[in-house]
């Protein structure tokens, strides 16, 4: 026969000892605990473990249920299916006295969950494979729970990954807080959130150089009479992002997928034309990632590589791939780890500076090359911080700290590579200039001048050459990538994929987004967004809405085609926002 433990709380605990599995250590795969640490993104690839299957727990463990599922099967639900479990569960008089209280906690954090917009999560989901926007509402959820007073809760864009229709409910749960005697400091560019607030402070009046000032603060309808206030011209629809007079037809080829069941996708169609902008749109968790990132994304990568490895989503056909040349994803992701990557190393701009040093007649008498002129190599570089500008200094316990270097001054060169001037400035100088700055320096060199162009157009006019990578904003490392496509010679034969790229920007980046994009669309390649923004979705060409709902209440098409079309579709709550947007266009 099988002997059971003492039922006690740690018997249904994966991290407990007497609760794990006792093949995997508790971790539900074969992986272990290191590996997974190093890149999240391998929980998608890993093998479930042979002896529990996923479950994470020791087999004992399972054995005990409450309603005819285990501990495993009603974490493994979604918050909504898990809430209508919980409270249709019938106890006798005896378990009313011992449940009733840890059901009415439970379902109490559930409702929470369910207020903030994450009702279709699943209880065991890794956190490693939440988005930021659901983690940080998860924290949110968690704070409302605690029913604290007199706290200060500090929120960076907490709209992030939200569709509109979520937006009013999270709105909602911040005005709680406040009622609380809370006081809720957000960061925010979201339009409904700002008019909301009992009072805004816009930063300004430009970014990086140009801003670090407070342009206007005060009640929102003041922002909005602000003349000095960018915030203010778009809230009082002074300045507006304008609806495309023309919708693109495109080629008239269209790339398609056929039968998509990745996650909660119900085996669609879908349509995407060839050489226009299509928004795949939806409430959080309706399978749009799923559809372009998982599937679309890598199959149409797996057949221009030819290649076997990295599996894309579950379908059954994809049909124009073959329209395509390559396929790249424009995220928000850094564009370098480490201070040596930077906006004119990574636009290929730095390659052609060094170029013009190396052919100055100081250099040439000294016999330099364009590698004399490279903070990476030997010879040129302050070897003291092999060509940092910064020492690391490791804290062990705490964070590295980084200390500018005594012998270079934070300038990357030795003193022989600074004495090569060119109209007065050495490399290291020209690596500090904005782009606005070199483009009036170097702006008689035409595959420099072109570069730099490009970047003051995407909106990053600000940015200084040499400002290394990790000190760059998301938005600013995706216009920089963005920088770099417009700056190649194309076919028009590209696929461009964009998740969500509004994130962090201003109401005037999404308008300099929007000019970008539709550049690469006038060379007739083709892009595709995942976007919640309206203003994006109203200038696309085409929309694709997921839903209805999220999770196993989504996966379905409700409405497709032009904004205008997806406005009239009763059932799509994009549809729903869009005709607000549209006005007299929607009709």
């Amino acid at each position: 026969g099988v002997s059971y433990p003492e039922l006690t709380p740690r018997l249904f605990s994966f991290n407990s000892p007497h609760g794990a599995c006792h093949a995997c250590g508790g971790l539900g795969s074969e992986a272990n605990a290191d590996w997974l640490a190093e890149d999240p993104a391998r929980l998608v690839s890993v093998r479930p473990c042979k002896q529990c299957n996923g479950r994470r727990l020791r087999r004992e463990s399972l054995h005990v249920k409450i309603g005819g599922k285990s501990i495993a099967e009603v974490t493994s639900m979604p918050v909504k299916e898990s809430l209508q479990f919980l409270t249709g569960l019938h106890f006798s008089r005896q378990e009313e006295e011992i449940a009733h209280k840890i059901v009415k906690e439970i379902t109490g954090r559930l409702d929470f969950m369910t207020q903030v917009g994450l009702d279709y999560l699943t209880l065991d989901r890794p956190s490693a494979t939440l988005s930021g926007g659901e983690a940080q509402r998860i924290r949110l959820a968690t704070q409302i729970g605690s029913s604290l007073m007199g706290v200060l809760y500090i929120l960076d864009e907490p709209s992030i990954g939200l569709h509109q229709r979520d937006n009013a409910r999270l709105l909602a749960i911040l005005q709680q807080l406040r009622d609380l005697g809370n006081s809720v400091l957000v960061v925010e560019h979201d339009r409904e959130t700002i008019l909301q607030a009992d009072h805004v402070i816009d930063m300004g009046p430009g970014a990086g150089v140009n801003g670090g000032e407070v342009v206007a603060q005060g009640m929102p309808q003041e922002i909005t009479r602000s003349e000095r206030s960018l915030t203010g011209h778009y809230l009082s629809g002074r300045m507006e992002i304008p609806i495309p007079a023309n919708r693109r037809k495109g080629s008239g080829k269209f790339l398609v997928l056929r039968g998509v069941r990745q996650n909660n996708l119900k085996g669609i169609t879908v349509e995407f034309p060839i050489g226009a902008m299509t928004c795949v749109t939806g409430v959080s968790g309706s399978g749009k990632s799923s559809l372009v990132v998982d599937t679309l994304c890598r199959a149409v990568a797996k057949r221009l590589n030819r290649s076997s490895k990295g599996g894309a989503g579950l379908f059954e056909e994809i049909i124009g791939w073959e329209n395509f040349e390559r396929v790249i994803i424009i995220d928000q992701g850094p564009i370098g780890r480490t201070p040596r990557s930077n906006p004119a190393t990574y636009t290929g701009l730095f390659s052609h500076v060094r170029e013009l040093f190396a052919q100055l007649p100081e250099a040439r008498v000294r016999g330099y090359k364009p590698g004399r002129f490279s903070f990476n190599l030997k010879g040129g570089r302050c070897e003291a911080c092999e060509g940092d500008g910064v020492i690391r200094i490791e804290m062990h316990f705490l964070p590295d700290v980084f200390v500018t270097c005594e012998v270079c001054g934070g300038q990357r060169y030795n003193r022989e590579t600074l004495e090569v001037l060119y109209k007065g400035r050495s490399i290291a100088d020209v690596l500090d200039l904005t782009v606005i700055q070199a483009l009036e320096v170097l702006g008689n060199i035409p595959f420099v001048r072109e570069k730099l162009e490009t970047l003051r157009d995407v909106g990053l006019g600000y940015l200084h050459l040499g400002q290394a990578a990790p000190t760059l904003s998301g938005g600013e490392a995706q216009r920089i990538k963005l920088a770099r496509e417009l700056g190649k010679r194309t076919t028009g034969r590209s696929l461009y994929i964009l998740d969500e790229p509004t994130t962090g920007l201003h109401f005037d980046d999404i308008r300099k987004l929007l000019d970008v994009l539709n550049r690469l669309m006038d060379a007739g390649n083709t892009v595709v967004i995942i976007e919640h923004n309206m203003d994006v979705i109203r200038s696309a060409d085409y929309v694709v809405d997921l839903g209805p709902e999220g999770g196993d209440g989504g996966g379905e098409i409700v409405a497709y085609g032009t904004p205008e079309k997806v406005s009239l579709v009763p059932r799509s709550y994009t549809g729903q926002y869009l005709k607000g947007v549209l006005g007299s266009r929607a009709l």
